[in-house]
């Protein structure tokens, strides 16, 4: 039974069983009587017909790319790649928003949500002349249209969707659902520019769209600018239906009412540029009018915004059928609609037939006729491009050269006392708060909903939520999005930092992994944009990792999962950053250098709680510069001549760490124990590998050439395996770090769970170091057997008392016992 069985074209959908008068709550426009001329509507219809064939011919043609003699199989490509079914409605749109740019001089970008449809985008892009200006073999006559047609989909061409390498694209488009919030994330600190947001309705059915959707109740019409969502709606997927093309016009305004749109549905076909241009003109007022209200110091509360749903079918003026199956207005239409051209006689016969109803002898000079240059479009149907070239949509300079680095205060007056306890988070959120102040339009917080959970505060005390919805935020300028939706979080980020800006998004460890996959798209545009020669630099995107695993006593196992690590860690070495500050001060520093940072995506891990303060600015500054470093105060005779080497990668771990080195020294003092602190993780990556990888030489300097190195990580040991493999000698390796164990519980049995403890490090350590010191080979079984008997009676005594008590003594014995021991050393 076939899993899609359609019985007409563009089938409507069923009628819903909501009063009729919810349709009063549509916007309704007197289209007869909009004054726009006759030759202004031939000239749109004349650039999209030309749009069109050239997006039809991106992904069937090879050669005959002007239909001057009749088609053969050899003129078709060997591999059919692209997305026909969204183009015609994508240059439906692109043709009105050149439209009104030439005629109000708008400022708009333009973001693409059906990212696949890139032959309806380059189609246009090249019409208006955008390509050229980057790529000079892509001129606009016969020569860049053959490139154009003939490279589409093929190696050194464009690819079968819009990537970094198009012009004017902000957004990969490679994963459906994050145009929307990317579009409000370019609209804010940005009050001249309207984001045009094109919705496809199969991305609409994603959460992170169904979210986005909130997006305006965290814009300020007073300092930002706007979104204008088109809905383009043509009813199916891949495969079948989509949810929006089966809801009838009362349940779409329904739904975009409750939202807080005005919702404008143009489905009129016959008319369909007539209402198109009237609707534009109408959002762009309702636009301006809210945004003069706000500025104007008498903002509307809770304004009602714009949005456009357009109806057509999908592969609009494509092949009607095939094989008696429906193609226009269905799902067939959604990729190649005449799949086997290359090969049959009568899909050939009916491909020429479709490309020649365009009749591009009549939108293309052919043979030089009409003095103009062979091949290219005839001037008629150009009259809608912008003659301001900077005002194109391919040629917005908010898409590609647009950054503006902030002002980073210097972070040294901000930093703790050596020796003392403090929260890293508590101690950055008073240096963002001066980052806010000095840059009130380039940087912004995105924070699901735990900005104060995660102890970042103190911003709260120069800026507020940016929350337009709620009286006690709305008209503050305030710079902190703060909505309970990671993908919405990441979306406007991305938005954000591709325009220019630069921003941070902090979250709970375990919840980063929800954006772990836009993460990776981002990855790619930004790895593609870094490649493409005329795109300029980019500010990097941050992101903090706390309330991690170590101290989770409040939530328990499902809030334990530094999975994120790896993900970034997977990702393109020169796109990648990833570290691991000890301590507050060492935190500043890093800080201050991500948000200095350009193209990177930046991942910085550690602990909200307060923890111990290792390092004073001189010596966090030198570390975090090095990457990692000896903490001679930590080890015996400063490090020199070990017998093993303990390694701490983040702030808890490397605790225990510290913990175990002063425990060794009071239990097997003839053990030579060197400590090893990372903070940059890339540095354990074979020489190569990553622009901050040591070389051999440095790695061996720092972690010896032969004794055993005991890793305590903050995150999965596998991320660690999967970084140094191709290092030699990585079989002395013994690397603890979260094993997926956890309750709420006590920090400290935390540590027991996953065996990071002092305890098995200092027990690794003592059977470790006997392999090459023969004092500690006589008592290494014994000492080894008593550490993990004190681990037993530690866990014992937590699962008796509910506390740590017992815990705690030990803990301050021990920082006593190191401070006195190594207190001449700590300033060396």
């Amino acid at each position: 039974m076939p899993g899609q069985r359609l019985f007409q074209s563009d089938p409507p959908p069923d009628p819903s069983h909501l009063p009729d008068s919810i349709l009063e709550n549509s916007v309704q426009l007197d289209v007869s009587s909009f004054a726009i001329s006759n030759v202004e509507l031939d000239v749109i219809q004349k650039f999209r017909r030309a749009a069109n064939y050239i997006a039809a011919a991106m992904i069937f043609l090879k050669d005959d790319v002007l239909l001057e003699r009749e088609l053969t199989f050899d003129d078709i490509k060997p591999r059919l790649l692209g997305h026909w079914g969204t183009c015609p409605g994508l240059t439906l749109v692109y043709a009105h928003l050149n439209r009104i740019i030439k005629k109000t001089n708008l400022d708009t970008l333009l973001v693409v949500g059906p990212g696949h449809g890139a032959p309806g985008i380059l189609s246009c892009l090249w019409l208006e002349d955008s390509i050229s200006p980057f790529y000079p073999s892509y001129t606009r006559d016969r020569a860049g249209l053959t490139n154009l047609i003939g490279k589409f989909s093929a190696p050194g061409g464009f690819p079968s969707h819009i990537n970094a390498e198009t012009p004017g694209c902000i957004h990969e488009g490679g994963e459906l659902g994050y145009a929307l919030s990317v579009a409000f994330g370019a609209a804010l600190d940005n009050p001249h520019l309207v984001v045009t947001c094109i919705v496809g309705d199969g991305e609409a059915e994603t959460g992170p769209t169904a979210t986005a959707w909130h997006g305006y109740k965290f814009i300020d019409p007073a300092v930002s600018g706007a979104v204008l969502p088109i809905v383009h709606l043509n009813g199916f997927k891949i495969s079948n239906r989509t949810i929006y093309g089966c809801m009838d016009d009362k349940e779409l305004v329904a739904s975009f009412c409750g939202y807080g749109y005005q919702p404008r549905i143009v489905k009129d076909l016959g008319n369909i540029d007539k209402d198109l241009a009237a609707s534009m003109e109408w959002a762009l007022k309702e636009i301006a009018r809210i945004q003069q209200a706000a500025r104007s110091g008498k903002p509307i509360v809770k304004p009602r915004w714009p949005v456009i749903i357009l109806r057509t079918p999908k592969g609009w003026t494509g092949p009607k059928e095939l094989h008696g199956e429906y193609i226009e207005g269905s799902f067939r239409s959604h990729q190649i609609p005449l799949p086997d051209a290359k090969t049959d006689e009568g899909e050939l016969k009916m491909l020429e037939s479709w490309l020649s109803s365009y009749d591009p002898r009549e939108l293309f000079c052919i043979g030089g006729d009409r003095d103009t240059l062979d091949g290219a479009p005839y001037p008629d149907l150009l009259q809608i491009v912008p003659e301001n070239r900077d005002k194109r949509l391919g040629m917005r300079k908010e898409a590609y050269a647009a950054y503006q680095p902030l002002k980073v205060p210097a972070w040294t007056p901000f930093c703790v006392q050596k020796r003392s306890q403090a929260s890293c988070m508590k101690t950055v959120g008073e240096f963002l708060k001066h980052v806010i102040e000095d840059n009130p339009t380039r940087f912004r917080i995105f924070s699901p909903d735990e900005l104060e959970s995660n102890k970042l505060g103190a911003v709260l005390e120069v800026t507020g939520r940016d929350m337009q919805w709620d009286i006690a935020s709305r008209a503050q300028g305030g710079q902190v999005i703060e909505i309970l939706s990671e993908h919405t979080c990441e979306g406007m980020l991305q938005g954000y930092t591709l325009t220019g800006r630069t921003g941070l998004f902090p979250s709970y460890e375990a919840f980063l992994g929800i954006v772990h996959t836009m993460m990776v798209q981002y990855s790619k545009f930004a790895k593609m944009a870094f490649e493409t020669k005329w795109r300029q630099d980019i500010g990097s995107i941050n992101f903090i990792e706390t309330s991690t695993w170590a101290r989770q006593e409040h939530n328990g196992f499902s809030h334990q999962n530094p999975g994120f690590i790896g993900a970034v860690l997977n990702l393109k070495a020169k796109i990648a950053r990833v570290y691991l500050p000890p301590d507050a001060n060492c935190w500043l520093s890093t800080m201050a250098h991500c948000l200095r940072s350009r193209n990177y995506i930046n991942l910085i891990v550690g602990s909200k709680q307060p923890t111990s303060v290792w390092l004073d600015p001189e010596e966090a500054d030198r570390h975090c510069i090095a990457g990692a470093s000896v903490w001679k105060f930590a080890s015996v005779d400063e490090g020199v001549d070990p017998d093993v080497v303990l390694v701490g990668i983040g702030t808890e771990v490397t605790f225990e760490v510290v913990a175990a080195a002063a425990l060794l020294r009071k239990e097997v003092p003839d053990l030579r124990v060197r400590v090893v602190n990372v903070t940059d993780l890339m540095i354990l990556g074979p020489f190569g590998s990553h622009p901050h990888a040591l070389n051999d030489d440095d790695f061996d300097t720092l972690f010896t050439t032969d004794r055993s190195i005991i890793i305590n990580f903050h995150g999965y040991p596998l991320d660690i395996r999967g970084l140094v493999f191709g290092r030699p000698g990585i079989e002395r390796m013994v690397i603890e770090g979260y094993r997926e164990e956890g309750t709420t519980t006590t920090p400290f049995d935390m540590m027991l769970c996953n065996g990071t403890s002092r305890y098995h490090l200092a027990a690794a350590a003592v059977r470790a170091g006997a392999l090459f010191n023969s004092k500690v080979s006589c008592v290494a079984h014994q000492v080894a057997s008593y550490l993990m008997h004190r681990a037993a009676k530690d866990k014992e005594f937590i699962y008796t008392h509910g506390h740590g008590k017992g815990h705690l003594t030990r803990v301050c014995a021990m920082n006593e016992l190191t401070e006195r021991r190594f207190r001449s050393r700590w300033h060396v």
